[in-house]
């Protein structure tokens, strides 16, 4: 019997900002900047859903929409990784099979396990997995203090679905030979896949929900939405998919050895522009980091290192320097610092929205470091072999001053 669990960490960010303040407990609250502020939410609490609040809503709408009673909140990047963490140890205790599907939400594999946890008192396997699922939640809640809801069924996307009928804080198992019952009322939104314009392109035909779409005889509509009712039916047989590829990555990189083609960039987007100076720097440097980090995992240097800025009024500004190629992070931070300080007088010390760094005109590293920086060179040898073992963050950079010095 094939079991799959979607657990979905609820209202996530929202959580872990109620539990670094108790006193948001119970309130409506917004995650993301500051009441009417620029930037989008980043999430919201069940008690401001119910005022037409999303995530992703631009934060002035979701401004005019909230309750005055509301909480606005940052978001505060560097905390919500660890209570991940924090929660997929506890998954891992209950089965070795966890793929994280994004920060807050995870799929485990539970196929086979019905003997491991059974006791006396479950019906059948069935039983002994759903009850299996409540006590992981609950040692979620206890030791970690987040709410989590636990979808099963016997493929990825049935278990997806599941998790949402799940919410808030349950558990909800389709049982073997019910996908169809379960599936076949909804409506076809919620099939993951179908987006709003699909959505719209199937009630122009009448389709609402899964049941319309699969049951479809219109030539002409079938063969419009021919792939999405074979994935349907395939889930209504319990034949969905089920295997457990490669996690998504923090950064989507693709990195071949000594590949010269093209650039290697990282960039990052905030939900609240910084008009912190030394966060600015801050960025610049980790983004820097990144970028040569790659570059030597490649065997390459750069020539070229340029800077992109999006300033809060939207305005974009990317400006380029080109010099001896180096894969090492304090000369490229210079280059990018001195760019930096050249946007920045155009810029009216506007706050930042974005900020990236690339590297291009990509030449092998031979070796041809001249021997000021044989020194250096052998640091940066020593920081990416403890990150081949131990991971790129367990080792970083710390500061960088307002002179573009790192420390």
């Amino acid at each position: 019997m094939r079991w799959v669990c979607c657990l979905d960490l609820d209202t996530f960010f929202v959580s872990v900002e109620r539990l670094l303040d108790p006193s948001l407990e119970g309130r409506p609250v917004i995650v993301g900047a500051r009441r009417g502020g620029p930037g989008v939410v980043t999430a919201c609490s069940y008690e401001v859903r119910a005022y037409g609040v999303r995530s992703g809503m631009s934060m002035r709408e979701a401004s005019h929409l909230a309750p005055p009673e509301t909480v606005f909140v940052p978001s505060r990047h560097g905390a919500y990784g660890l209570y991940a963490q924090e929660v997929r140890a506890v998954l891992e205790r209950y089965t070795p099979v966890v793929q994280a599907a994004s920060i807050d939400e995870f799929y485990l594999d539970f196929t086979g396990t019905e003997r491991l946890y059974t006791r006396q008192g479950d019906a059948d396997g069935a039983a002994t997995i759903e009850r299996t699922m409540v006590e992981m939640r609950e040692a979620i809640a206890e030791e970690v203090g987040l709410p989590a809801s636990a979808g099963v069924g016997s493929s990825k996307i049935v278990a997806k679905i599941a998790s949402g009928r799940a919410k808030p804080a349950g558990v909800h198992l389709v049982r073997p030979g019910t996908e169809a019952d379960f599936l076949l009322p909804l409506p076809v939104r919620k099939f993951p896949g179908i987006g709003p314009r699909a959505e719209s392109q199937m009630q122009a035909h009448g389709l609402y929900t899964l049941r319309e779409l699969v049951e479809e005889s219109t030539t002409a509509a079938r063969a419009k939405f021919a792939r999405t009712i074979s994935v349907v039916e395939r889930e209504l047989r319990g034949d969905g998919a089920v295997r457990f590829g490669r996690e998504r990555p923090a950064f989507r990189e693709h990195d071949p050895a000594g590949q010269r083609v093209g650039s290697i960039s990282n960039e990052r987007t905030f939900f609240a522009a910084l008009d912190d100076e030394q966060r600015v720097l801050d960025q610049l440097l980790g983004l820097t980091e990144r970028v040569c980090w790659r570059a030597r995992k490649r065997g390459l240097r750069a020539r070229t290192v340029s800077l992109k800025l999006r300033t809060s009024d939207f305005h974009t500004v990317q400006r380029s320097s080109t010099g001896e190629a180096t894969a090492e992070e304090k000369e490229m931070l210079a280059r990018v610092r001195r760019l930096y300080r050249n946007i920045r007088l155009r810029a009216a010390g506007l706050p930042v929205r974005l900020v990236g760094v690339a590297l291009s005109n990509l030449v092998d590293d031979g070796g041809q470091l001249s021997l000021a920086f044989t020194q250096t060179k052998r640091v940066a040898g020593a920081v990416d072999a403890i990150r081949h073992k131990c991971g790129y963050d367990a080792v970083r950079l710390g500061h960088v001053d307002k002179r573009g010095v790192a420390r």
